[in-house]
Parts: C-alpha cells; sequence; structure tokens
C-alpha cells in the first residue's frame, strides 16, 4: 500500500517529530547535539524554513516549523540527515540507518495552538524526570523564549512577538505561559496529535482544512474541541 503523502501546506506552522530507530540515542554527546543544532541551521536558512520551537532528546527530536513552500520542509529533513548521518556513523563505527522511519508531520493551526505546543515541547524535559527546571535543559528553545541566551537558529513566530512590545514583555509573558499547569486532557491531546502525525486546532480549522485537502481529520465525537489556553 502506498504511504499517504505528507500534508504541507505554505506559511503554516508544522509540528516536526523525528525518532531513533528502535529508541536509540542519536545524540551521545554534547558534540552530537552541537553539529545536528549546526546543520538544521544551515538547512533552515538554505531551504527557507523558518524555526520556531526546538527540543534534542537522547532519541528524539521536537521541531516547530514554518515553511515558505511545499518542498522546503521535506529538502530541509534530507539535507539534515545526509549530514548527521554519516558523521554519526563515522564517530561511533556503525552502519545502516539512524531513524525510526520516516519523521511526522503536524499541522498546526497557529491562532489556537502555537504557544501551547511549543510551551508544551520545553517542557518534555521536566515531564520526562531529566531536569528540574526548563533553564535546567540546554538542548532547547527554551532559554531563547525567556531571554537567558539569543539563538540564532530561531525565527520568533508572530504570535509569540504579539506577547508583549518588547523583549522584556514577551520574555516574560511567555515564561508566565510556560509555568501554567498543563491539565491532562491538552498535555494528552497535543501528544497524541504529534505522535500520530495529525493537524491539531479548532474544528472550524479542521473543517476547512478537509476542504482543502480532500483528507479526513476529525474523528470520534463531533463539535468543537476545547479552546486553547494561551488562545
Amino acid at each position: 500500500m502506498a504511504r499517504t503523502a505528507r500534508l504541507i501546506l505554505p506559511h503554516q506552522v508544522h509540528h516536526i517529530l523525528l525518532k531513533g530507530n528502535n529508541r536509540q540515542r542519536i545524540f551521545l554527546d554534547d558534540g552530537d547535539y552541537l553539529s545536528f543544532l549546526g546543520w538544521l541551521r544551515e538547512a533552515s536558512v538554505r531551504y527557507d524554513v523558518f524555526i520556531h520551537t526546538y527540543l534534542l532528546l537522547e532519541s528524539r527530536v521536537h521541531l516547530l516549523v514554518t515553511p515558505k513552500d511545499t518542498t522546503g520542509l521535506a529538502r530541509m529533513m534530507q539535507w539534515v540527515g545526509r549530514h548527521y548521518v554519516p558523521y554519526f556513523n563515522r564517530k561511533y563505527q556503525r552502519s545502516g540507518t539512524l531513524w525510526e522511519g520516516r519523521y511526522k508531520t503536524s499541522l498546526i493551526e497557529a491562532e489556537s495552538c502555537f504557544l501551547s505546543s511549543s510551551c508544551f515541547i520545553e517542557l518534555l524535559p521536566v515531564k520526562q524526570g531529566l531536569v528540574r527546571q526548563p533553564s535546567d535543559y540546554r538542548w532547547s528553545s527554551y532559554a531563547h523564549h525567556t531571554g537567558i541566551r539569543q539563538d540564532p537558529l530561531i525565527r520568533d513566530h508572530k504570535h509569540y512577538w504579539d506577547l508583549g512590545n518588547t523583549p522584556f514583555a514577551r520574555e516574560a509573558a511567555y515564561n508566565t505561559l510556560i509555568m501554567a499547569p498543563f491539565s491532562s486532557d491538552e498535555a494528552n491531546r497535543i501528544a497524541k496529535a504529534f505522535e500520530q502525525g495529525w493537524p491539531m486546532g479548532t474544528n472550524t480549522f479542521l473543517v476547512e482544512l478537509e476542504r482543502r485537502t480532500a483528507r479526513k481529520f476529525r474523528m470520534g465525537k463531533r463539535g468543537r474541541p476545547a479552546q486553547d489556553r494561551f488562545s
């Protein structure tokens, strides 16, 4: 059976999930994280894909990105893989695939879900017990969004800019958002969408997406989902 083509829409936010094969580690030391981020930055510029949020864990990668066209996202990920996988295999004297199949993409309605998705991603190291505070985890965009340090990889999304009129106001507002507790229903909704590669947004957004693409995205009970707490 042919694989369903990824749904990529220009100028829309997408979540990317990239996993290590059989849950194997894809980053073993600081040099691995830095190399991956360096190639990701170069590829994002080369293929006109804005990186808004990122998290590198030992065996997976989360990204929130906006491509300018329908091909740039795939070309960016292919370019990173062509550089990082040979580097990793040479360094650790291994061969074969590093990734678990294709990376997954989820189309994100920015108005209702961008900020909550970004906060969810940057809180994962805390949720998984890796650190006590998101600021303690080095390999994410949290430090950029809260003013700890500027990250040249990040292109801030409009909804991040809308948090305040000055960098300090935006950083403080974002820090307030990320420290607010997630409900279990909200966290489960985001996690499920990311894992399954399903679009996420309001019912109006999903209906319009179905109309534009002739695909079905609404599953189970009909009706408007719970509003995002950051909208």
